[in-house]
């Protein structure tokens, strides 16, 4: 399921392309269709995303709500001035990722993320004429929806909730949701904290439950617990004051650097593959030391984390064999000597 810094990607993708755009809006697939009448026509005025809730906010008072849930995903696509990823969402094999192909966008064609973790055409290219733009293509599969503007479309696939609200439906969903670390307003860590107060359950559980923070996935999870040395099993009522805080500061990190990178990327540069297939520190002629920049060098996929999907692997700290175990339904990854508190 894409983790909170996609769907603040997302928003950010909305806000970037149809802000202040009369927007025709359909549902080829037809399961949408009376949420699309009520939006079709309107002024997408901004957009929000809480935790994995995305809300675009039109000039009629209505939202669009989507959450993504494990098999939704947009794709993009526009004419020349479009810019953005083709493609964010579900579904993929590790991790989270997005796309972006230039030729494709251009041409009025979005790439879709496929289930074998391969990107594939979305639909066939809406071809433009003497470098006119042709408008998007036939829509391909099950669009829930469909948002055009003069310049650029997206389509919605796969979601577990998309729906035309007001503002007073909307309020209730953020009312059950935690604070969220991309947002973090004043008072969110305190309250993060408060929400750990005398509850039983796991850390580790807790982490996933939206009520308490929202937009945590089961990276982030198993990242922030080995990052802190925090026992996954300790219960989340037995943490203090001082360490939920840490821990609120370490998710708010992490996941802002996930909206800068678009990926999840919790690693120093010192665990980072280079081309030449060394890792670590890069020494000079001159015998300075330096790190690879975060912002320009991109580690591989197998790089990227300490636990998450490394179970049977060495731990990168201390070589202790990492843990893999089934917690509320999803895999939890953690090093049993590193997160022994």
């Amino acid at each position: 399921m894409p983790e909170g810094h996609s769907v603040h990607r997302l928003a950010q993708q909305f806000r970037d392309i149809f802000t202040d755009e009369k927007l025709t809006v359909t549902s080829p697939q037809g399961r949408f269709v009376a949420g699309a009448a009520v939006l079709d026509g309107h002024v997408m005025e901004s957009t929000e995303a809480h935790g994995k809730h995305m809300f675009l906010h039109f000039d009629n008072g209505l939202q669009l709500h989507v959450h993504l849930g494990l098999y939704g995903a947009w794709s993009f696509g526009g004419d020349a001035t479009f810019r953005g990823a083709s493609s964010i969402g579900a579904p993929r094999r590790v991790g989270e990722r997005e796309t972006f192909d230039a030729g494709a966008a251009a041409a009025g064609m979005g790439t879709a993320a496929g289930t074998d973790g391969e990107h594939t055409a979305a639909g066939a290219s809406a071809k433009a004429v003497d470098g006119d733009y042709a408008g998007p293509p036939p829509p391909v599969g099950a669009v829930r929806v469909r948002l055009e503007s003069r310049h650029g479309w997206a389509d919605l696939r796969g979601a577990t909730a998309c729906e035309a609200l007001t503002e007073e439906e909307a309020a209730r969903i953020h009312a059950r949701l935690g604070p969220d670390p991309l947002r973090n307003s004043r008072g969110d860590a305190g309250q993060f904290a408060a929400n750990l107060q005398k509850r039983k359950p796991s850390i580790a559980a807790l982490l996933m439950d939206q009520k308490i923070i929202a937009g945590v996935g089961n990276v982030y999870r198993a990242e922030v617990l080995f990052r802190e040395r925090l026992n996954p099993y300790l219960p989340g009522g037995s943490l203090s004051d001082r360490d939920a805080r840490k821990v609120w500061r370490d998710v708010v990190r992490v996941m802002n650097d996930g909206v800068v990178d678009g990926k999840i990327i919790t690693t120093p540069a010192k665990y980072w593959t280079r081309r030449n297939g060394k890792t670590g520190r890069l020494r000079a002629a001159d015998g300075t030391v330096s790190l690879p920049k975060k912002t320009s060098t991109i580690p591989v996929r197998a790089d990227a984390h300490y636990v998450y999907k490394r179970e049977g692997l060495p731990c990168r700290v201390c070589g202790t064999v990492i843990l893999m175990a089934d917690l509320v339904g999803r895999k939890l990854y953690w090093c049993p000597s590193c997160q022994q508190a």
